[in-house]
């Protein structure tokens, strides 16, 4: 069994989903129609895992369920993506913290979300997230999955982003700031999951992690 090393993540995580806004699963409640599917990147701004610098570095997924996620027995499903920029060492340490073997939030999220895993690509993940977070973006050409966002502004909000504190089923774990947005293109094609859509929910929320615990 490989011996776990010390690691810390700091980064922000988006989604996009089928959900109208705001998306029920940030306040710990079921999905629109009882059921869910989207895309989530996360890009890590710092991170080590031992020695290893694992800044800069992407990860995303297609997934989907029915029921709500924030209780055990959800009938998930997921395909994996890791950044190609990342070597093999690099790489390792990655699967080994977003598993969950390493402890930490990925640990605790996913005791509650194990399910089907269909599928798993190295690949070129591109993310850019405005500085002012007015608006973000992920895309992975080669398996046909985009997402691009909007941050949700409206006549009262003067210009400035949605944010929201304490949520109750925050996906980064607690403490963290949403900032919601409406996304423009939200489209997928790869191993079995398959959307083209605009329009719904999708939040920004940046998140720092550690382990083992």
């Amino acid at each position: 069994m490989t011996d776990i090393q010390k690691w810390k993540l700091k980064g922000q995580w988006f989604d996009v989903c089928r959900c109208a806004i705001p998306c029920p699963c940030s306040w710990a409640q079921p999905p629109d129609d009882g059921y869910c599917e989207g895309i989530l990147f996360w890009h890590i701004q710092e991170g080590a895992y031992g020695d290893l610098n694992l800044d800069g570095l992407n990860v995303a997924m297609l997934g989907s369920f029915r029921g709500n996620v924030w209780e055990k027995g959800t009938d998930f499903k997921d395909a994996i993506f890791m950044d190609q920029r990342a070597d093999d060492a690099q790489r390792t340490a990655l699967q080994i913290v977003f598993s969950g073997q390493a402890g930490g939030w990925p640990k605790r999220f996913g005791e509650l979300v194990k399910g089907e895993h269909k599928g798993f690509a190295v690949a070129a993940i591109t993310v850019e997230i405005a500085p002012d977070l007015s608006s973000w973006r992920g895309e992975i050409p080669a398996h046909n999955v985009q997402a691009a966002v909007e941050a949700l502004m409206g006549p009262t909000s003067e210009g400035k982003v949605t944010k929201i504190y304490n949520l109750p089923g925050a996906e980064t774990g607690p403490g963290g700031v949403a900032t919601w947005g409406r996304a423009t293109t939200d489209s997928a094609d790869a191993f079995g999951f398959k959307w083209d859509r605009s329009g719904k929910s999708s939040k920004l929320i940046a998140f720092e992690w550690s382990g083992p615990d």
